[in-house]
């Protein structure tokens, strides 16, 4: 029996922002990425590459203002994506855990596709912008994501020297723990919960 696709399209406009996003689980790592806010392209390009994700984002915002609007909708965005995607979840993995080294930083990733939205977030940077990018803005985007997808994340930045690498090493193991965890395992019988429902 073919396994169903599990693709997703995201529309989102309000008066900040206008995002149109599509999401591939079972992609082949490939990105197009148009957000208005170039440091978020380069890390949901990585996210989407070492997840084996599918990828394409154009975002439109208010970034006059800052890009707050923008970083927010999208992480809305792509968290509603991946749990439509997912669909009734049956025989996925669940879990996901990545460490990713990126130079001197080390970061940990860990997911549960619970249906339980919570965010714990561990990581203190030595800058509080990486170019134009204001770095509070990571707990922002991930907040976002977890919440709309609802799923228990926890990221842990062990430590590191550069703002950019630790960010860096932030989204790559996003990209491989959520891979983990959306992967299809033949030994799940219907969905991997003592509740019979995710």
């Amino acid at each position: 029996m073919e396994r169903q696709t599990r693709t997703a399209q995201v529309d989102r406009r309000t008066n900040e922002t206008d995002i149109s996003l599509s999401f591939a689980i079972d992609g082949e790592g490939s990105s197009q990425l148009q957000t208005e806010v170039h440091f978020l392209n380069h890390m949901l390009d990585l996210f989407a590459r070492h997840g084996h994700f599918d990828l394409q984002v154009r975002a439109k915002g208010d970034i006059e203002i800052d890009y707050h609007h923008t970083v927010e909708d999208i992480g809305i965005c792509l968290g509603q994506a991946l749990r439509e995607a997912l669909g009734d979840k049956k025989g996925i993995k669940r879990y996901g855990n990545a460490f990713v080294p990126m130079d001197e930083a080390l970061a940990q990733v860990v997911v549960d596709l619970s249906n339980r939205p919570h965010f714990e977030y561990r990581a203190e940077y030595p800058s509080a912008q990486v170019g134009q990018f204001p770095t509070e803005l990571v707990h922002e985007f991930l907040w976002k994501l977890a919440l709309e997808a609802r799923m228990n994340l926890h990221v842990i930045l062990h430590y590191g020297q550069n703002t950019h690498h630790m960010i860096e090493a932030i989204f790559k193991a996003l990209g491989r723990a959520l891979d983990e965890a959306t992967s299809i395992d033949p030994r799940v019988k219907g969905v991997p919960s003592t509740k019979g429902v995710l």
